[in-house]
Formats: structure tokens, sequence, C-alpha cells
């Protein structure tokens, strides 16, 4: 049986903002379970005994080799995928890369490019999680 695919899947990931208010962002392979080619606020899947923070942090590192600070947690948003036939819940932290760290492509079998991008020019498509989160952070940039 595969998460997302014969029953919802549980994931957990980062919206990371550096200093200078760009959100790195990583463009999804054409290896990965879903959204080949989106533009991601990445993590993955909680594994089975892991909270949804050490999940979210074990995916950075694995991913890009950096540790993060979680700053807040954010509410779990439904990430249906319909057109693949996937249904995710998902978490998402807002964060920080702790200092010194610089994210590099760790699986490039999943990670075709990352980078840094200022909100009002985003690289497309995004993945639709990555919609939310973002529409999430205007929410409460507006109310800060």
């Amino acid at each position: 049986m595969k998460k997302g695919i014969d029953y919802i899947g549980v994931s957990a990931g980062a919206i990371i903002f550096n200093d200078t208010g760009e959100v790195f962002l990583s463009k999804r392979s054409q290896n990965t379970k879903n959204e080949k080619g989106h533009w991601e606020t990445p993590g993955g899947s909680v594994e089975f005994g892991e909270t949804l923070e050490v999940a979210a942090k074990r995916e950075i590192m694995e991913e890009y080799g950096a540790e993060i600070e979680i700053i807040e947690q954010w509410p779990a948003a439904d990430h249906i995928i319909p057109a693949e036939k996937q249904h995710w819940v998902a978490t998402t932290f807002l964060a920080k890369f702790k200092n010194g760290q610089e994210p590099k492509i760790m699986e490039p079998e999943k990670c075709d490019e990352i980078g840094w991008f200022d909100l009002n020019s985003l690289p497309q498509p995004l993945s639709i999680i990555t919609k939310i989160d973002l529409k999430h952070y205007q929410k409460i940039s507006k109310e800060s």
C-alpha cells in the first residue's frame, strides 16, 4: 500500500525565509511521487512514531544538508492532488536555516534545482501545498 494513494499520507515541511525576505524553494524532479517539475516549499512523509517537527527537520537535513530552526507551526492543510489521485495532510513550519547553514541538493534524484526567490517573482509552476503555504503567509503577514 502506498501513502497518499491507498490511504491519506501525512507530510511535514518548512517554509524558509532568509534575512532579505526571500523564500527557499526547490524544484521537484521527474522521479518524485507527485507534482513533477513543480517548485515547492520542501518537506516529506512523516514516518511512524516521528513527530511532525522531527520529520520536517529530518527531511530538510536529508534533502538539503542543512539544519533548520522552527519558528512556529502552522495549521494542517489538505494537499489533495486530483490529477494524480493523491491525498496528503500537510503541516508546514515557518523556519529559518541555522546560522552558517547553506542548503545544497543532497538527493539529486528528487530535486532538480533550488533557489531563493522574492515573493513578487516566484518560479512557476508552484505545487499545490506551496500555494497554500504562501497564501497563509500573506494572511498572517497582513495581520502582523
